[in-house]
């Protein structure tokens, strides 16, 4: 303990202070709130890569693994849960596979850069400089434990706001959607199983500017139109058309 502390020590205080200030100064402006002090130790641990250990400054659980553990299931039901409300209409199928879309390390990985958590990592001096601030499971693994952090210190609402939040503004759900599954290759399956005309697509509309259009499609078997669909780009739209015909079909 006494050589953990010299160590400590050894750090020139102001340096440690100041960026530990910035830190919190940074997720205070992404969580839209003010971390209180009994709750700062907790954030900063949510960022504190295990690298940081080999300085013997802190024990393992001090890192941000514990608090990755809980986020990753705290951050499955609330993802869960705004799956569930924004489409009401889905099968338990098609939930759980956007889901899984939206929790794989990939596009936590995403999230946690748009929010600039890799400029706040804290890394060991030894590992400083190797990529880890970029690594993809550790920035997922961050955004985790940050989710964890919030689910602890202001509970569930404010940690399920903070994900609603986040998603919305940097994920794409209509592209996340269509990508589950080629619709437009079942549908052409489908059509040439039933010996019919391969499917058709028609721009119905196709609205706004140059560099946020929004297209609307139908879909037409023969001359039978079997759905439509909108999309910020017309392959997208064809998709969700194509999605909508199969739905029409299996009823």
């Amino acid at each position: 303990m006494i050589k953990r502390l010299r160590k400590w020590f050894q750090i020139q205080p102001e340096s440690v202070h100041y960026e530990s200030n910035q830190r919190i100064s940074h997720l205070e402006k992404i969580l839209n709130f003010q971390i209180q002090p009994q709750h700062r130790e907790l954030f900063e641990r949510a960022l504190r890569h295990r690298s940081i250990v080999d300085h013997n400054k802190f024990e393992s659980h001090e890192t941000y693994e514990r608090l990755e553990f809980l986020g990753d299931a705290v951050l499955d039901l609330i993802v869960t849960e705004i799956l569930f409300e924004k489409y009401p209409t889905e099968n338990e199928g098609f939930l759980t596979k956007l889901r899984a879309k939206i929790v794989r390390g990939d596009t936590l990985f995403k999230l946690a850069k748009e929010l600039k958590l890799n400029e706040i990592l804290e890394v060991g001096e030894r590992a400083s400089g190797q990529g880890i601030e970029l690594s993809k499971s550790v920035l997922s693994d961050v955004f985790e434990a940050l989710t964890a952090a919030i689910y602890i210190s202001k509970g569930y609402t404010k940690a399920h706001r903070f994900v609603n939040h986040t998603l919305n503004q940097f994920l794409d759900f209509e592209e996340i959607v269509t990508n589950i599954d080629n619709n437009k290759s079942m549908l052409m399956e489908y059509s040439q199983s039933e010996k019919l005309k391969l499917p058709r697509y028609v721009v119905l509309s196709e609205e706004g500017p140059g560099h946020d259009k929004t297209f609307q499609v139908a879909v037409y078997i023969g001359d039978e139109k079997l759905g439509e669909g909108t999309g910020k780009s017309k392959k997208n739209a064809e998709q969700m058309a194509a999605r909508n015909a199969l739905q029409k079909i299996r009823k």
